[in-house]
């Protein structure tokens, strides 16, 4: 069994595309995101939920490695492959399947990977510790090291590199969320563990995967909260030094309105525009130890504190007009007439489609990039059981009519062309409407020359 697992959890160690809105990541589970900028671009370090090859774990998280993934327009990512995993960890319990959520940070030209697991009982302890790998690429090889952090019992380890060079780790451990100084070969505690006290009791609570970033000399101490004992929400403090004292601020997230238990995030910066990476279960919607991460955009107000992030399917990013365009991942929909459901409601990584049933309903989608090329025609992915008709407008519905689409009577899935009457350029929000009765699901629509 042992044999069969690794070879399925190593099967992904060649770079691949994956191209995507939220979810971003299209073709396994992933949660726990962790973004960072390197080399100008996104990495996104995540855990990687899996089906679970041991009983105890078959209701529960199971996490078996890592991947990596990297972007330079938060649209097309590429998954580098498995960085790390639990069978080439030498402190590592091999059956714990519990590689949870972890963090990356460069210095000095080398990448420390940090993630929690399970030790072996052993002198090095028991329970969940820190551990570390280090590369000389940001997409690995990554090498564990032989032990774990002393004194990191815990799980979910954030790293901070100061404006004075000083690095620092948190995370959630016995008595709250911790943090403490990193030694310069960022492989050992330079002090003390110290609890940030300021933050909520842990009566009134659970409180995990602490996240820490600097912005305009303040420090926000981020967090997800079981809150209203239900589900976690994203909460944060602000502070003048690394290790606080902070004060609570608000919520940057609220709870998941399809009831997923976690929430676990990072912010970033990116080419001027804060990022939110977090995760929720729309590919498992049944089963919510089944992740997938997503982005969207985070605004500060001029005090410095954050605007609440409302979720949304679109995400970020610009999406080009050759590729196929999910317009299940709407900007916009009308009240009534559409639905987005599960193309195959037995394998959901096969994404979603959209159903529209009523006269002059609609989805708007917004940033597609027609760039110059004129492109002429467009294609549709779609089925229907009584035909339908479609308009495509650019600039929404009083905006320009580039197509009518007649999608024939078919209750299969068929990709059909249609000339455009007129030819967009540049970044244009699209608007698909149906005109007229009857009934058409849309898998994609895709712009060709």
């Amino acid at each position: 069994m042992k044999k069969r697992i690794t070879l399925l959890l190593t099967v992904g160690l060649l770079s691949s595309a994956v191209f995507a809105q939220n979810p971003i990541i299209r073709d396994q589970f992933t949660a726990d995101p962790t973004a960072r900028v390197f080399e100008g671009k996104v990495y996104v370090y995540p855990s990687h939920d899996i089906p679970s090859p041991v009983e105890h774990l078959k209701t529960w998280f199971c996490m078996a490695d890592y991947h990596v993934f990297s972007s330079e327009n938060l649209t097309d990512w590429t998954d580098h492959g498995v960085i790390v995993s639990q069978d080439n960890i030498p402190w590592v319990n091999p059956e714990g399947y519990s590689l949870w959520a972890p963090d990356c940070i460069e210095r000095n030209g080398k990448y420390y990977f940090y993630f929690p697991a399970p030790v072996k009982d052993t002198l090095v302890g028991r329970g969940m510790m820190t551990g570390v790998a280090v590369a000389d690429k940001p997409y690995g090889p990554f090498v564990p090291q032989p032990e774990p952090i002393k004194g990191t019992y815990g799980i979910d380890p954030c790293t901070l590199i100061d404006k004075d060079g000083q690095a620092y780790i948190y995370w959630a451990g016995f008595g709250g969320l911790l943090g403490a100084k990193l030694a310069d070969n960022m492989l050992e505690l330079a002090s003390e563990p110290v609890i940030i006290q300021e933050l909520p009791a842990p009566d009134k609570g659970m409180k995990e995967g602490p996240f820490v970033f600097e912005r305009n000399g303040k420090y926000y101490f981020t967090f997800p909260w079981v809150k209203n004992n239900t589900t976690e929400l994203l909460a944060y403090a602000m502070g003048d030094s690394p290790l606080g004292p902070f004060e609570m601020k608000g919520e940057i997230m609220d709870e998941s309105s399809t009831g997923c238990w976690t929430n676990h995030h990072s912010i970033v910066e990116y080419k001027g525009q804060w990022y939110l990476f977090y995760h929720h279960n729309d590919l498992s919607p049944k089963f919510d130890k089944n992740r997938s991460i997503r982005i969207d955009s985070l605004r500060f107000n001029p005090d410095g504190t954050i605007q609440k992030v409302i979720p949304t399917l679109r995400g970020v990013g610009i999406t080009d007009a050759y590729k196929e365009i999910q317009i299940d991942r709407y900007s916009k929909i009308s009240s009534t007439g559409v639905r987005i459901d599960y193309i195959d409601t037995t394998d959901t990584f096969k994404g979603w489609k959209t159903i529209l049933n009523e006269n002059s309903a609609y989805v708007q989608y917004n940033s597609v990039n027609f760039g110059n090329d004129k492109l002429k025609t467009v294609k549709v992915n779609a089925s229907s059981s009584t035909g339908a008709k479609l308009q495509i407008h650019t600039g929404g519905q009083n905006g320009t009519l580039i197509a009518e689409v007649n999608i024939p009577k078919n209750a299969q899935w068929s990709e059909t062309i249609y000339n455009l009457s007129n030819v967009p350029t540049g970044i244009q929000d699209l608007f698909i409407m149906q005109d007229g009765a009857g009934a058409v699901e849309i898998d994609w629509i895709r712009f060709e020359q």
